[in-house]
C-alpha cells in the first residue's frame, strides 16, 4: 500500500490536469522508482477524441525507445487486428481511428507485471486520461488492465467477451475487456475469442449502443 502522501499527491495531480499535455506533465513529475530505469515516458498514441480508447498494462522494451504505446510485435498484432474492423489509430476520419494508452506510463523493469501499489500511484491518471479523452467505448487489453479498472478480482478468462459498465468523471462508460495482443503471440489459439471480442465491439459500433453489463 502507498504512503497516503505518495497517492494523494498523486490524486492531486492528476485532477489538476485540465488537457491531455498537462495531465502528461503531471505524470512525468511522479516520483516513482520506475522512473530510474525507463528511458521515456509512454504516454499515448492514436488520435485524443477518438470513440473508441484502449488501455493495455505497461510499456514494453519497444515502446520505452520510441515513448509511444503498442509499436513492438504485440502492438503490430493489435493495429492489425484493429483494422480488419476498419479502425486504424491513424485514420484522419475520427469516427474511424482510437486512442490508445496504458495503466503505467514507465516500462517495468524486465517487463515485470505492475505492482498493486504501482497500479495504485497511476490509477488516478488513467481516470484522469479517460475523463480528458472523453472516449464513448473502452477496450480494456489484458488482466491487469480490465481488474484495476473494473474494480474487480475476477481474471480476464472470466472478464472477457461481454460489455461491463465502468464509472468514470465522464459518466459510465461501456468497457469491453479482451486478451492482451501479447498474450496471443504467447498463446494463438486465444486469437479465436478475441475476433469474438472484435465482432462484439464492431457491433456496438455499428449499433451504437452495447450489450446490458452482466454481474456474475
Amino acid at each position: 500500500v502507498l504512503p497516503l502522501p505518495a497517492a494523494a499527491t498523486a490524486a492531486s495531480l492528476a485532477a489538476g490536469a485540465h488537457s491531455l499535455e498537462a495531465l502528461r506533465e503531471a505524470m512525468a513529475q511522479v516520483d516513482t522508482p520506475l522512473r530510474e530505469t525507463a528511458t521515456n515516458l509512454v504516454f499515448a498514441d492514436g488520435q485524443p477524441g477518438a470513440p473508441i480508447m484502449l488501455l493495455g498494462e505497461a510499456p514494453g522494451a519497444d515502446e520505452d525507445r520510441q515513448g509511444r504505446p503498442f509499436v513492438g510485435v504485440s502492438g503490430q498484432l493489435l493495429d492489425r487486428m484493429l483494422a480488419s474492423i476498419g479502425l486504424d489509430r491513424h485514420a484522419p476520419e475520427m469516427q474511424n481511428s482510437f486512442y490508445i494508452s496504458n495503466i503505467l506510463p514507465w516500462r517495468p523493469p524486465g517487463n515485470r507485471t505492475p505492482t498493486d501499489a504501482e497500479i495504485t500511484l497511476f490509477l488516478p491518471f488513467v481516470l484522469r486520461h479517460i475523463a480528458l479523452a472523453r472516449p464513448q467505448r473502452l477496450v480494456l487489453l489484458g488482466g491487469v488492465s480490465a481488474k484495476s479498472l473494473l474494480r474487480v478480482k475476477d481474471g480476464i478468462t472470466r472478464l472477457r467477451g461481454r460489455w461491463h459498465d465502468l464509472p468514470t468523471d465522464a459518466g459510465t462508460l461501456p468497457a469491453l475487456p479482451t486478451w492482451h495482443p501479447a498474450y496471443l503471440l504467447r498463446n494463438p489459439a486465444a486469437k479465436r475469442d478475441s475476433w469474438a471480442d472484435l465482432l462484439l465491439l464492431r457491433r456496438s459500433i455499428e449499433s451504437g449502443s452495447h450489450g446490458a453489463a452482466r454481474q456474475d
